[in-house]
């Protein structure tokens, strides 16, 4: 069975950073996109970084762009976000998503297999 587990959220300063990991069992991320999508309180969900099923090219959300990094290590078959510059406007679940042979669209309903989701808290 596909499982997606998301880790590394918590609770950080504005200003600080963390490093989300998905690691992927029974799917190979070398031939999935792969997607960061969050869900604030209150907002709709945001797909805020994707990476194509060949990983040559990248996604970022406007919100996001130039402080969030998405990258994959396909030996650890896991996935990364790396986000630096936090402010209270990054406080949501961040889930991670996969799409086999997918673009890395933006576009939430392509996404076929999704984690649980690891809570991201920014302090202002």
């Amino acid at each position: 069975q596909v499982k997606l587990v998301e880790s590394g959220g918590g609770l950080v300063q504005a200003g600080g950073s963390l490093r989300l990991s998905c690691a992927a069992s029974e799917l190979t991320v070398s031939i999935y996109a792969m997607a960061w999508v969050r869900q604030a309180p209150g907002k709709p969900s945001e797909n805020v970084a994707s990476i194509n099923w060949r990983g040559d090219k990248t996604y970022y959300a406007d919100s996001v762009k130039g402080r969030f990094t998405i990258s994959r290590d396909t030996d650890k078959n896991t996935v990364y976000l790396q986000m630096n510059s936090l402010n209270a406007e990054d406080t949501a679940v961040y889930y991670c998503a996969a799409d086999q042979f997918g673009s890395g669209t933006s576009n939430e309903a392509r996404y076929e297999y999704w984690g649980q989701g690891t809570q991201v808290t920014v302090s202002s």
